[in-house]
């Protein structure tokens, strides 16, 4: 077991590295990675390792492949070669079939599309169908043709909002078609979708939208169903997440139930039990890749098991991951993928050495209760919490509490959900409109007092910590300072990672109390986020939904839960209104077409201030930390600046 303790260390370095551009700064990390490892193991493990240690280098030269390898390109009957780079473009007619569900969403909807045949000629390639307006869910399997304009997906200028054409690249679609109607020629035959649809939409029906959400969510994966914001939030700074995402929690649930009802029969039904039970999650939450590894993993420690010998939990992780990625290599860039992966090397490696150090510590018969269930959150929040800075710059800080409190509702709710799902699969009509109801009610009462246990620890004080999203460098130097604690074997090496941790809270806080300006424009839009010693404000063109919501990442990934003041140029709509009040402290806006300050007035907090220049309409005094710069804003509602550019710590330009 040593040999793969260390040699972990170099699958996350590695993974790290992943994070960087191409360039000097990725091979310095991934070197010095490779080199702290190769000394270690040279130094430290012994010869039977040989497999494990064979296997971590095979996974690590995947991941470089991934990170480093050549980005997929479209090939040349792709309908990214279609796309006009003129300002005139051309109406074109598409054919294709939708890959997906396209819900519904802000009266518009998004699907990826097989193209068949493009402008009168066949192609072959994906591009997403936007229809705006969208009347109706365009659904998985629908042979559609529209009329529009084929366009190249937006690029993200600022690394804090979304990244359309990062996002399709992923999926092989380089291209988006956008059109305001749709034309059905024909509906394929899709059992699996009809089947998750139908579990979704009666879940919701039986149990209303939040517990319904979450009853599907426990089955299907939180990806294909429709939950709220406010709940997709609450179970995310309650360090709950992972409940709504299908994994091996979910898995491990209906495989344990399954073998447990079979534990009297032949081995061979077993094994076709346990099977068909995989075989049933997979199906239903879709080939995710953590749904992907959690089968794989269920599947060979099944094998092991009935073949009566033991298996090595490490030897079957290191060994799903690297046919993962053979299979598929961009999921190591998948941060579900990473997740996962990270999650359950916590469970492997430090869950069980936890429990024994917490029963050495405290030996009294409470704890032999009590280790256990404090182990595997422990183990997975240490192994994930690198990953969570890195990703989202943020932490949840009741997530142990949250975790132990909701274990005892999640197993039951979890198999309940998953036994309903298959009642409504299997059930005829008649018979589940009278059964269901009755089945479904206790199981709603039960994830209500979920949901509202959620929404209960996500309203604590301080309940997320956000730290801002830091250099790969310094998530790497907490990685190495988490390392002793995540394996009580190397408690040795405990007070000499405290300066490795100490040293990058420093570097992260010198640089969330730093002064910046950070202009970022996008979608005709732009912000403007004024940040001074941890306090921040904000001044945005727009009012509507989608502009506050792109001011809150940007908000929240520079570390500042709430701003102190923000600026609308534009009149906000009573339904946003909550939004942006949401953000800051206090919200001025325009109204009824006067300005959102007077002459004379002025917006300020410790080292910022916005007051109107003296007789001269839409024009603006900034000051950050005593240094002013002047803003104007255009008729068109473009926020301009009389001043240089390098007045500022940061600008981020159209891509």
């Amino acid at each position: 077991m040593n040999v793969a303790l260390w040699l972990v260390l170099l699958m996350l370095a590695t993974q790290l590295g992943a994070a960087f551009p191409q360039g000097i700064q990725h091979w310095c990390v991934v070197l010095v990675g490779l080199a702290a490892a190769v000394l270690l193991i040279c130094r430290r493990f012994p010869l039977p390792g040989w497999r494990l240690f064979l296997l971590v280098l095979v996974l690590c030269g995947l991941l470089l492949r991934s990170s480093t390898g050549q980005e997929a390109m479209p090939s040349p009957l792709d309908p990214r070669q279609l796309v006009s780079s003129g300002s005139d473009q051309k109406p074109l007619v598409i054919e294709g079939r939708a890959l997906a569900d396209a819900p519904l969403r802000r009266g518009r909807c998004q699907a990826l599309l097989q193209v068949n045949h493009l402008g009168g000629q066949s192609r072959d390639g994906r591009t997403e169908l936007v229809v705006d307006p969208c009347l109706q869910m365009l659904r998985k399997g629908s042979l559609v043709r529209a009329q529009g304009q084929l366009v190249t997906p937006a690029v993200a200028t600022h690394p804090l909002l979304p990244n359309p054409a990062e996002r399709l690249a992923d999926q092989g679609c380089w291209s988006q078609f956008r059109t305001k109607q749709v034309e059905l020629i024909q509906q394929e035959h899709t059992p699996l979708a009809d089947g998750r649809r139908l579990i979704a939409a009666r879940f919701q029906d039986l149990a209303e939208e939040h517990s319904g959400g979450l009853l599907a969510a426990l089955v299907l994966g939180g990806g294909q169903v429709e939950l709220s914001s406010e709940l997709r939030e609450a179970f995310r700074v309650a360090g709950l997440s992972h409940a709504l995402a299908a994994s091996g929690f979910h898995l491990s649930v209906l495989l344990g139930a399954t073998l447990a009802l079979t534990r009297r029969v032949d081995m061979l039904l077993r094994l076709a039990a346990g099977a068909g039970a995989m075989a049933v999650f997979l199906a239903l939450a879709g080939g995710q890749p953590s749904v992907v590894r959690a089968v794989l993993m269920g599947a060979t420690a099944l094998l092991i098991r009935e073949r009566g010998s033991r298996a090595q939990p490490l030897g079957v992780l290191l060994t799903t991951l690297v046919l993962m990625l053979l299979v598929h290599p961009s999921w190591a860039r998948s941060i579900g993928f990473q997740l996962s992966a990270a999650a359950t090397a916590g469970l492997v490696l430090s869950s069980q050495p936890l429990e024994q150090w917490l029963l050495q510590l405290c030996p009294q018969r409470w704890m032999r209760v009590l280790a256990p269930a404090l182990s595997v959150p422990v183990a997975a929040l240490l192994w994930t919490l690198p990953l969570q800075i890195l990703h989202f710059g943020s932490v949840p800080l009741y997530a142990l509490v949250s975790n132990l409190i909701a274990a005892p509702l999640l197993a039951p709710l979890t198999l309940s959900a998953m036994i309903l799902a298959l009642l409504t699969l299997m059930l005829p009509t008649a018979i589940a409109a009278l059964v269901m109801p009755v089945l479904v009610s206790p199981v709603q009462q039960l994830a209500s007092l979920l949901i509202a246990l959620v929404h209960w620890i996500s309203s604590w004080p301080h309940a997320q910590l956000l730290t801002g999203h830091p250099q790969p460098w310094v998530v790497l130097v907490v990685v190495l300072a988490l390392l002793p604690w995540a394996l009580p074997s190397l408690h040795h090496w405990r007070c000499r990672a405290f300066p490795l941790l100490l040293l990058a809270t420093l570097v992260q806080a010198s640089v969330q109390l730093s002064d910046e300006l950070v202009m970022v424009r996008q979608w005709g839009r732009q912000w403007l986020l004024a940040r001074h010693q941890g306090r921040a404000a904000l001044i945005s063109s727009h009012g509507d939904l989608l502009s506050c919501q792109l001011a809150q990442q940007l908000g929240h990934g520079y570390g500042h839960p709430r701003l102190d003041w923000v600026v609308v140029m534009d009149p906000v709509a009573s339904d946003h209104s909550r939004c942006w009040t949401e953000l800051a402290h206090t919200v001025r806006a325009e109204h009824q077409g006067e300005p959102p300050l007077l002459p004379g007035q002025r917006l300020q907090s410790p080292g910022l201030m916005l007051r109107p220049m003296g007789g001269q309409d839409r024009r603006w005094y900034l000051r950050v930390n005593g240094q002013s710069h002047r803003l104007r804003q255009s008729s068109g509602g473009a926020l301009r600046w009389d001043d240089a550019r390098e007045a500022f710590g940061e600008v981020a330009e159209p891509g």
